[in-house]
């Protein structure tokens, strides 16, 4: 009960899937309560950045992240060190964020962002990520996770299931894109 209010505490919400399941029903976890506490610390906000990344959405993000830690404490898998863990997390992510784009009630919901034209830029520090956003989805991720996450092609093609040659692709021609995009907001120093 105490993980279910320190999640409920960093999430804001009880999740309703380990309340019903009790602890009689769940398997083994390898995550204890205090190394969540300490995996929450140190990739929560990887986690949160990259759900933002693919959702473009405040709210949508916190529940993928919340999700995504719901998932690594129920999870019997094992992991050799912190960077086995953060890859797994962000293997996660991306598979329920394009689980949630997928889904018919996503597609056909408009975005309380949108409906109220409150646009994301007022909350974001990082005017970069304001010109990032302007790119195609899977140009756009792998620009994130390649130089904001460190990744390299390799890493990011385990990460969201594409091929190397295909992340290289996605870098090469989102960096053109970037770069147009920031010529024509009168960034000179790029020529």
């Amino acid at each position: 009960f105490r993980l279910l209010f320190l999640l409920s505490v960093q999430f804001s919400v009880f999740p309703a899937r380990i309340i019903s399941e009790g602890p009689s029903k769940r398997r083994k976890n390898i995550v204890t309560e205090n190394e969540l506490n300490r995996i929450i610390g140190l990739f929560g906000n990887n986690v949160f950045q990259t759900a933002f990344c693919y959702m473009k959405s405040y709210a949508d993000a916190e529940d993928i992240r919340e999700e995504a830690f719901i998932k690594l404490y129920l999870s019997s898998k094992s992991f050799e060190t912190d960077e086995h863990i953060k890859a797994w997390l962000l293997r996660v992510t991306a598979n329920l964020c394009k689980d949630k784009l997928r889904s018919f009630w996503y597609k056909k919901i408009l975005p309380l962002e949108t409906a109220m034209d409150i646009g994301t830029e007022e909350k974001q520090t990082d005017s970069f990520i304001t010109y990032l956003f302007m790119l195609k989805s899977d140009y756009r991720i792998a620009l994130y996770m390649h130089y904001y996450e460190g990744y390299t092609a390799k890493e990011i093609a385990k990460i969201t299931g594409s091929k190397e040659n295909t992340v290289l692709s996605h870098l090469s021609r989102g960096r053109k894109q970037l770069k147009d995009i920031l010529l024509k907001e009168g960034y000179d120093e790029f020529t």
